[in-house]
């Protein structure tokens, strides 16, 4: 693939080569590519996922890795959170998603990927309206930042370990330890 040398338009961007190698997104029509999570990063969207469906109300679906259009308009922004939950029903239309379709977006951190989670996305998916912005770091026991849109900007309403419950965007209630590695597993990468 040669690498654009201009602004990409949402267009171009949908008609990249497909490539599993790496994670490509668009920023303000900049083409970035981020090597593919290593695998504890994937255990970790797995198992979010998984304790997500387990406690959303009927009719709403968790998401890994679902491309999201926060920006159509010139020069677009297309970003792909390690976890959306959105309404089966339009999860299942198989069609392009956008901001409006996500009722939350999750990041988990990655060495190479915390500014850009806590500062950029943040800004992006509060621009684009996404009601809950969560941020699950996995390095150690796993911690949680919860935020929720108030006024166009995100208010934490959670940074801490253990059972985190909320009302936003939906009466959840997650045990973040069922994140964590299990015990005697060896940390590879």
């Amino acid at each position: 693939m040669t690498w654009p040398d201009h602004l990409m338009t949402l267009a171009e961007f949908d008609v990249l080569p497909e490539d599993n190698s790496r994670r490509y997104e668009l920023q303000e029509g900049v083409l970035q590519a981020t090597p593919k999570a290593i695998s504890y990063h994937q255990l970790a969207i797995k198992r979010l996922t998984h304790a997500l469906d387990q406690v959303l109300p009927e009719g709403w679906t968790s998401l890994p890795e679902a491309e999201i259009v926060l920006t159509e308009r010139y020069p677009p922004t297309v970003r792909i959170p390690d976890v959306v939950v959105m309404s089966e029903d339009r999860a299942e239309e198989g069609i392009k998603l956008y901001g409006q379709d996500v009722a939350l977006a999750v990041e988990v951190l990655s060495p190479g990927t915390q500014r850009v989670d806590n500062l950029v996305k943040r800004a992006e998916y509060a621009e684009a309206g996404i009601p809950a912005y969560w941020i699950l770091d996995v390095e150690s026991r796993p911690k949680l930042t919860a935020n929720v849109l108030v006024d166009g900007v995100y208010k934490e309403i959670f940074n801490g370990t253990g059972v985190f419950m909320t009302e936003r965007p939906f009466d959840l209630r997650v045990d973040l330890d069922v994140l964590r590695k299990r015990a005697g597993s060896s940390k590879r990468e």
